[in-house]
């Protein structure tokens, strides 16, 4: 092979509303803002293949030092302000974080508009046995697996 990937960097996820999914991130799940920046013109169509893109992004970085970088786009006008993709659909994807009190999590994550798929289960098998584990939606559709540690 003549090349190798060295990393992952950050997991980019389109938001329809920037502050909304920036509170939440940040202060319900405690992420550091790592920066802002605002990206147009031929630059932005030309790394997204989107004509007249236009997005407004903050990164932030998770504990672990992840990042998780959300894309607000302004432009163009012809995007789709919202999907109902469910997980077993091609093209979905999701980030998975592990948490210490995952009761606790899903608790405080309804009045950020977020809510969970399903109930908290316990993994009986695999090198994940018990974990519990749900996955969680925000208003967008954006998708986040939850895991305690057994």
């Amino acid at each position: 092979m003549p090349f190798r990937v060295l990393a992952p960097d950050h997991t980019g996820i389109t938001v329809s509303d920037l502050e909304r999914s920036l509170a939440f991130w940040r202060d319900l799940l405690g992420f550091e803002v790592s920066h802002r920046t605002h990206q147009t013109g031929a630059m932005a169509e030309e790394i997204t293949g989107v004509s007249g893109a236009e997005i407004s992004l903050v990164v932030l970085r998770a504990p672990g030092g992840h990042k998780i970088e959300l894309l607000q786009y302004d432009a163009p006008s012809d995007r789709k302000q919202h999907i109902d993709i469910r997980p077993c659909d091609v093209g979905h994807a999701h980030v998975a974080l592990v948490v210490d009190d995952l009761d606790a999590v899903v608790s405080a994550i309804g009045g950020a508009g977020w809510s969970p798929a399903g109930k908290p289960q316990t993994l009986q098998s695999g090198p994940n046995a018990g974990r519990r584990v749900v996955y969680v939606r925000d208003p967008d559709g954006t998708t986040i697996e939850l895991m305690q540690p057994a």
